[in-house]
């Protein structure tokens, strides 16, 4: 397959999701310079880019006919799928998909194998950092591929955060299931920490204070923690987004051969509280487990939730 150097020219990028975390994506590549063509199903959200330097196009197909390079933002690996299925009769031959979703592995390795038989390569990128970090052009961006489409890749990559080639195709998604066990598992344990902090008579925010530091610091205690005294529940990250990657998690696990019990837990403590807080912060895990305890309450401020 012959495919220009990204050190020729700037590529035309085809971005496909202007949601919560493709909206400060899209911008930061703006800001870096690329030419972008944007689509959305909601078309305002890719029109509002169009102050900003970016085409917004009203189908997928318009949009990926130009690009060299597509990169997808989207909500489940099943939306990808049929994004896909629409864009490939218009997709160049020789170009590179980018999938930042957060997917399955197996649904990567499909993209993967569709994308080689049209001649055109893949890249699964699934992202970590949230809003705030996609804003700062700062997410951690685990990269599955091969070495040559990763070169072709990075500088866009690095546009929006650090990316990390972490081996082959579909290896991006186990790399991202990691991160969201490790994240998920961690919010509960806080919410426990705090909870048990002021049923037992202590100070849940001197708590706080006094293990940041020491061996339980982490971005989640000193981020969300802080989230949960406040009760502000408004999404960074949603308790459907980790609901769904925690499932993956357990998918990836069960292919894998392997038992995870502590993420089936806390895989089960999200799923209570979807069908209420489906769109709130991650940190609503608090929530879940103000449900298994009643008449426990942390703190007295009001809950900031989302509308539904």
């Amino acid at each position: 397959m012959t495919t220009a150097h990204m050190t020729d020219s700037p590529p035309t990028l085809a971005f496909l999701g202007i949601g919560l975390m493709g909206r400060p994506m899209c911008l930061r590549l703006l800001a870096a310079g690329f030419s972008v063509r944007a689509f959305n199903r909601t078309p305002s959200k890719a029109e509002a880019l169009a102050a900003h330097g970016a085409t917004a196009h009203g189908s997928v197909d318009e949009a990926v006919g130009g690009a060299s390079v597509v990169i997808s933002m989207l909500e489940s690996g099943a939306v990808v799928d049929a994004v896909m299925t629409q864009a490939l009769p218009s997709l160049q031959r020789g170009a590179l998909w980018i999938d930042m979703s957060s997917t399955q592995q197996g649904e990567a390795l499909r993209f993967h194998a569709r994308l080689q038989k049209q001649g055109c390569s893949f890249i699964d990128a699934p992202v970590s950092g949230g809003v705030a970090g996609a804003e700062a052009g700062s997410l951690a961006i685990m990269a599955g591929g091969t070495i040559g489409d990763f070169a072709r890749a990075e500088a866009i990559l690095n546009a929006m955060g650090r990316p990390t080639l972490v081996g082959p195709a579909g290896s991006g998604q186990v790399a991202k299931l990691c991160n969201q066990l490790i994240v998920g598992g961690t919010l509960n344990i806080v919410a426990e920490a705090l909870l048990l902090a002021q049923a037992a008579g202590a100070d849940p925010t001197a708590v706080r204070a006094a293990i940041r530091g020491g061996f339980a610091e982490s971005r989640i205690l000193e981020m969300h923690g802080q989230r949960m005294l406040d009760r502000n529940f408004m999404p960074g990250g949603q308790v459907k987004s980790q609901l769904k990657d925690l499932r993956n998690v357990l998918v990836a696990a069960a292919d894998a051969g392997v038992v995870l019990p502590v993420t089936a837990l806390v895989a089960d403590a999200y799923a209570s509280i979807e069908g209420e807080y489906p769109r709130a912060d991650h940190a609503a895990a608090l929530l879940a487990l103000e449900r298994r305890n009643p008449g426990q309450r942390l703190g007295s401020a009001p809950d900031q939730l989302p509308q539904k």
